[in-house]
């Protein structure tokens, strides 16, 4: 039984576990490293036709971002996760391919006048497609036999919709270990979905340490704070825009705004209009709408059963096609505008921003984090000016915040997780954070739970069976430097070949028969080629 950290080890993002047990291999999450360039040198460290199975905890694309590029690879096996999860992915990664095709197209348009390379996407439409065949929907709090020695059971996790925290059985020459995989863990409190389901028995637990280091305060009142907000923008003539995480943050909003609707805490302004201009979370919304079973927490599902959907409203429009969007600046009436992408680099954001933020009497509200040098991260950080379409856009709005909505657990949710385990595991590994959040949180583990912690960095190797670190990764970071693409079909052949191989291996034990005709088959492709 053998671990390695391939992803989210001293960093956030890029969440990818590879375990060997019990003569199979399998990947935990295979995310995407999200940042600068995140759509590029993104390469599996592995054979993907020697995977056998993936686990995946939840569908956002840090975590799931590179199943297409495992099937692109030769990866056929099953993609374990939970119905909603399967659902949600359907549409996120196709969307994540949309965006990789539209900027390959984007970047060869202008590359190919200065005489460059062809940029080819990490993968296209057809390998996300594919790659949803491979989903197995499982049902929370079940046990699935995977193989001869390992079961595996999902468990609510309380960040997004359908997240999980795995857990894996594993029994090896009489030698029984179960090691707990915990996702990214949810903030108690949320709208619509549960609050993390505790567990209590590993041998080993993997952790996520996104918030190891702080706290989210004193939970505010978001449906008065946001009330209160749409009120004096409306009060001035302005509308309110809100970009906003179309998975997730979008529901959450909509779900506040109800409230607001239904106690009538804007004044004046009768039935004001929310629109939800962005494609994809119009599809997540009805993804939400379609998994409330079994998915939604008591207040949200005592609203089902009466009948009344809890993220729908008198007011509430959707706009799916690029003229229902250009419409709604088109309508003066003062309305709200949810639309993504969150951090506004992307999407029919930008549009929005560009026709209100130069406007006084509106305000645009952020609700989700701002990574550094994106757009939003410069307008929250006081940029007078910004760029917009090649246009010059003067920054007069109001800028606020909804602070502390989170969809992950702080320091204390983390604790109060890890705690329930008794008796203690033999050892936790801290990952998914920044390097030195992984580091104190570590750390804290420690010193006050006496916990064995371990923070691996990229690469790291435990054995299970011994509970002993092999290698703990590569701490040197690497040097930046320009991305190259590799030539796109010689990499295809290249991946065929590797599924090749691992078919070969797979099929050891089988008929003498069958096999000798497998090898007449290769060699007489081999021959053809071999000139």
């Amino acid at each position: 039984m053998n671990l390695t950290f391939l992803g989210a080890a001293h960093e956030v993002t890029g969440s990818c576990y590879y375990l060997k047990a019990c003569g199979k291999n399998i990947l935990v999450d295979c995310g995407m490293k999200q940042g600068p360039d995140e759509y590029q040198s993104q390469t599996l460290p592995f054979p993907a036709a020697e995977i056998d199975c993936v686990l995946l905890t939840h569908a956002h694309i840090d975590h799931s971002g590179l199943l297409p590029l495992l099937y692109k690879n030769g990866f056929r096996g099953n993609i374990y996760a939970t119905g909603a999860t399967a659902d949600l992915c359907g549409i996120m990664l196709r969307d994540s391919a949309h965006i990789q095709m539209f900027e390959a197209e984007w970047r060869n348009r202008k590359g190919k006048r200065a005489g460059r390379a062809e940029y080819v996407p990490l993968y296209e439409m057809d390998d996300a497609a594919d790659v949803l065949s491979c989903f197995v929907p499982c049902r929370y709090e079940t046990d699935i036999a995977l193989y001869d020695g390992i079961s595996v059971r999902f468990t609510d996790a309380g960040h997004l919709l359908g997240s999980s925290s795995i857990t894996i059985d594993m029994a090896e020459n009489g030698i029984h270990k179960k090691i707990v995989f915990s996702g990214d863990i949810g903030n108690s409190g949320q709208p619509l979905i549960r609050d993390p389901q505790y567990l209590t028995d590993a041998d080993y637990v993997v952790m996520e340490s996104t918030y190891g280091d702080r706290s989210h305060g004193v939970r505010p009142d978001y449906v008065a704070e946001l009330a209160a907000i749409i009120q004096k923008t409306f009060d001035r003539g302005g509308n309110l825009v809100i970009p906003s995480f179309a998975v997730g943050r979008t529901q959450e909003l909509l779900y506040f705004m109800r409230i607001i609707k239904e106690r009538s805490l804007v004044s004046g302004h009768g039935n004001f209009n929310v629109y939800v201009d962005s494609p994809l979370a119009i599809e997540a919304t009805n993804i939400f709408n379609e998994n409330s079973r079994g998915y939604y927490d008591e207040e949200a599902a005592e609203l089902v059963k009466k009948h009344i959907n809890p993220i729908a409203f008198p007011g509430l429009k959707t706009s799916v096609t690029s003229e229902d969007s250009k419409m709604i600046n088109a309508d003066k009436q003062p309305k709200v505008i949810i639309s993504a992408s969150g951090m506004c680099d992307a999407g029919r954001i930008k549009h929005h921003l560009k026709h209100n933020l130069w406007r006084r009497e509106c305000t645009v509200l952020f609700v989700g984090y701002q990574a550094g040098g994106t757009l939003g991260r410069n307008i929250l950080d006081g940029a007078q000016q910004v760029k917009l379409f090649g246009e010059d856009v003067t920054v007069l709005a109001e800028i606020r915040t909804l602070e502390g909505i989170s969809a992950h657990a702080d320091n204390g949710g983390l604790m109060r997780w890890v705690r329930s385990f008794a008796p203690q595991p033999q050892r936790v590994f801290v990952t998914h954070g920044q390097a030195a959040v992984c580091d104190f949180f570590a750390g804290r583990l420690k010193d006050e739970l006496s916990l064995d912690s371990f923070a691996p960095y990229p690469g790291a190797q435990v054995d299970l069976l011994k509970n002993s670190i092999l290698t703990e990764g590569v701490k040197e970071k690497a040097r930046a430097k320009t991305p190259s693409r590799p030539d796109t079909v010689f990499d295809r052949l290249v991946a065929a070949g590797e599924r090749l191989l691992g078919v070969i291996r797979k099929n050891r034990g089988g008929a003498n028969k069958s096999l000798a005709k497998f090898t007449d088959q290769i060699n007489s492709l081999s021959d053809k080629w071999d000139r």
